[in-house]
Order: structure tokens, then C-alpha cells, then sequence
């Protein structure tokens, strides 16, 4: 089961890749996609990450916010 649940996480995290126009911005490049992830990953890691999550959070909320409206 757990394996299931873990399976399933990573789908919808990969959708949410896809979602965000990465994929097509990348031609669908790997090493580009990872090495933007990481890019994100050290912002967080810096002094000011409660900013920086805050304002992912913020803009994250409102895109699927704005997603729900559409008919």
C-alpha cells in the first residue's frame, strides 16, 4: 500500500512539472528540468526561505484558484 501511495505522489508532483509549462519550456530536457529543481531547491536552503516559500505558496494558491474558475 505504501508503495501505491508513493507511486501516486510522485505522478501528481510530476503533473504539477507538466503544469507549469516546464516540460514544453525545456524541449523536455532531463538535465535542464533537474538542474532548475535544484536552482530551487538552494533558494530554499538560503537565508531567506520563509520569504521565498511564502511567495511560491501565494502564487501556487492563486494559480489553482484561477484554474477552479475556468469553465
Amino acid at each position: 500500500m505504501q508503495r501505491r501511495e508513493r507511486t501516486r505522489r510522485l505522478i501528481e508532483l510530476g503533473g504539477l512539472v507538466q503544469k507549469a509549462g516546464l516540460v514544453e519550456l525545456t524541449d523536455d530536457d532531463r538535465a535542464t528540468l533537474y538542474g532548475a529543481l535544484l536552482d530551487l531547491a538552494g533558494r530554499v536552503r538560503g537565508d531567506d526561505a520563509s520569504d521565498v516559500l511564502a511567495l511560491w505558496k501565494r502564487r501556487g494558491k492563486r494559480a489553482f484558484d484561477a484554474e477552479e474558475q475556468l469553465p
